[in-house]
């Protein structure tokens, strides 16, 4: 179940407006306005879900999604003002999960927090029956 989010933008108005409205639906929200910074935060305080715009100072968001491949399969959506094909499938090569297009409305980044949520919910549920079924044989 996805209970943190941590929200990786260089504009604090957005994360304002994110973290308000995620804080609305019952997530908990750490921000960071840098790649950089966001990478430390997702090693010192963990997420369950983070959201990384592409355009940062310090360290771009595709580079972080990198990063943090290497160590956590944790579900990343990715936002950009970059629309392109490429660019999008860019994103989703890199290892997110999801790839937005700004300007985005909060409730369909919501719904598509929920959709991630969803996926991952079945997919640990699955790894449990396997896993129960393996120790019964």
């Amino acid at each position: 179940m996805i209970r943190r989010v941590l929200i990786v933008d260089d504009d604090q108005g957005l994360r304002t407006v994110l973290a308000a409205a995620l804080g609305d639906e019952g997530f908990t929200v750490g921000q960071a306005g840098d790649g950089l910074a966001g990478l430390r935060a997702f090693e010192s305080e963990g997420a369950d879900l983070m959201i990384l715009d592409i355009l940062m100072p310090e360290m771009d968001g595709l580079e972080v999604c990198r990063r943090i491949r290497r160590k956590s399969t944790v579900p990343i959506i990715l936002l950009s003002s970059r629309g392109d094909e490429v660019d999008r499938v860019t994103g989703l090569e890199t290892g997110a999960d999801d790839y937005v297009t700004k300007p985005f409305s909060t409730r369909e980044l919501v719904a598509r927090i929920r959709a991630v949520e969803r996926r991952v919910t079945t997919a640990v549920a699955l790894a449990v029956r396997v896993e129960m079924r393996t120790r019964r044989s």
